[in-house]
């Protein structure tokens, strides 16, 4: 590991001085080079990530498809998603918009003598220990997480946003970036206030998102694959993740009448929103919460209301291209679409 960082290091230095410096230098932003510093290394891991998104899990769709892929317009449109985030455009609209405001907030609170808890201090000599703490903080973010998405999927209004990233029928290893820009600013305040709380440093949170947003690629490929009995409970597996993604699964469920309650079922049940396999990385939580759906299947993709009437009688358009998209997301949020 340490020789990998080092590595890691030397491409990061020569990038920021052999690109980003310069930049900076010509753009009047010199004032700013520390931060142009920490945007090389999430540019780097980006970077990465696609290089693996491409030579191994390209492969692994071809290979073992769940289904053909007969819409390449919306490939392409999650591909502009993919790149939107991984080479750190929406990361760098977040640094001249919520991480000042972040910064001044925990900056106040420190001036008042409010300290932050630093969870790695938790076994002094144990928990401070580099690949300790990282898997201790990717086992805290991963708890947030999976309440962060039962949140998008139990608030109404939420999932008027986050119902874009259900909306792709078509799922492949670049549907992972695919949502709402709102949804992802909410996302990001959230786990950013929660690394500031027990005091992750700058680069673990990059290797947390950089671990986190490649396992998501893989949860979102087109593959016929899981990982067995035992696996299937240890990570969670495109097989897993393509069901809580399935039309009536993931985002649905099933809440019996009242009368059905109470023996005497006149009516029948409803169908609120809620649904299965709420994970990000670990399925224990899904296990835990009682969430957790390990049926082998492959079922079709998307929202129920793309493919039949909703209670008004129609069929949901959720748009065909980035801009489309983003603003029909706005209009479902004002209940106009």
């Amino acid at each position: 590991m340490g020789w990998l960082g080092g590595v890691f290091d030397s491409v990061q230095q020569w990038l920021f001085e052999s690109v980003l410096q310069p930049l900076m230098f010509s753009t009047g932003l010199a004032s700013l080079l520390e931060n142009g510093y920490e945007a090389s290394g999430w540019l780097l891991v980006g970077l990465l990530q696609l290089v693996v998104i491409v030579a191994v899990i390209g492969p692994m769709q071809r290979w073992w498809p769940v289904e053909q892929i007969n819409d390449r317009a919306t490939i392409r449109t999650d591909i502009l998603y993919t790149l939107i985030h991984r080479l750190g455009l929406f990361r760098l609209a977040l640094f001249f918009t919520v991480d000042p405001l972040a910064d001044s907030l925990f900056g106040a609170l420190r001036v008042a003598g409010v300290s932050t808890f630093q969870l790695d201090g938790l076994w002094p000599g144990v928990t401070d220990i580099s690949w300790v703490s990282l898997l201790l903080y990717l086992v805290v973010f991963d708890f947030v997480d999976y309440w962060i998405h039962r949140g998008q999927h139990h608030f109404e209004w939420w999932w008027r946003l986050h119902s874009l990233h259900h909306a792709q029928q078509q799922m492949t290893m670049w549907s992972d970036n695919r949502n709402h820009l709102l949804d992802d600013l909410l996302r990001d305040v959230i786990l950013v206030t929660v690394a500031q709380l027990i005091g992750v440093a700058p680069g673990q949170f990059i290797a947390i998102v950089a671990i986190t947003q490649l396992s998501e690629s893989f949860q979102h490929a087109n593959v016929r694959l899981w990982f067995g009995q035992v696996g299937e409970r240890l990570w969670i597996s495109p097989r897993f993740h393509r069901r809580h993604h399935s039309i009536g699964i993931g985002h649905e469920t099933v809440k019996p009448s009242a009368e059905a309650t109470s023996g005497q079922a006149t009516t029948p049940p409803r169908v609120v929103l809620g649904g299965h396999n709420f994970g990000v990385l670990l399925p224990w939580w899904d296990m835990l919460m009682g969430t957790a759906n390990f049926e082998k299947r492959f079922d079709p993709t998307g929202v129920r209301d793309q493919v039949e009437p909703g209670p008004d009688g129609r069929v949901r358009d959720y748009g065909a291209g980035f801009w489309s998209q983003q603003w029909r997301g706005v209009l479902r949020l004002l209940g106009k679409a």
